[in-house]
């Protein structure tokens, strides 16, 4: 499996970015979800508006312009040629950390309830904020990390009842 992520950008651009690609931008944080890239000698100031993690889609702007745009990682190009997406989120019982990153916020408290799409937790990984959210509803059994944690790959972040 390749390491490299299909990035979709409305319905006009796709294309693929590896990792070594996204760890060499000249990529700078301004603020809460606000970005400055450096590319080819032109300025862009990037503004993430929306994230669904468990989806890999979000909303950016990008110097005033707003596009969808989804991304895919190798895994998901993978389940979804294999037909398991379907309803898979539906039986999950816990959340691991889909990358190595670092624990921003947690947002919820062991025993919470929660529903479908509530945000759990916000996961820092490769110079992006990333919201994981609730894959069911369910009750919040057991968080496996604190906030400023660094976390591994498939890391226990939530667990559920």
């Amino acid at each position: 499996m390749d390491n490299s992520y299909a990035v979709k950008v409305g319905d006009d651009f796709d294309f693929k970015l590896s990792k070594d690609t996204i760890s060499s931008l000249d990529l700078i944080k301004t603020g809460d979800h606000a970005y400055h890239l450096l590319k080819d000698g032109a300025s862009y100031h990037i503004k993430i508006l929306d994230s669904d993690f468990n989806k890999g889609t979000y909303t950016i702007s990008i110097d005033g312009s707003e596009f969808r745009s989804s991304i895919q990682t190798p895994l998901d190009e993978l389940i979804e040629k294999m037909g398991f997406a379907i309803n898979g989120g539906k039986n999950i019982d816990s959340i691991a950390a889909p990358m190595p990153g670092l624990i921003l916020d947690i947002l919820v408290e062991e025993g919470q309830e929660v529903q479908e799409e509530d945000q759990l937790v916000i996961l820092e990984a490769m110079k992006m904020e990333n919201i994981i959210t609730s894959p069911r509803n369910g009750v919040i059994k057991k968080i496996g990390v604190s906030k400023g944690d660094a976390v591994d790959k498939k890391q226990l972040l939530i667990e559920f009842q």
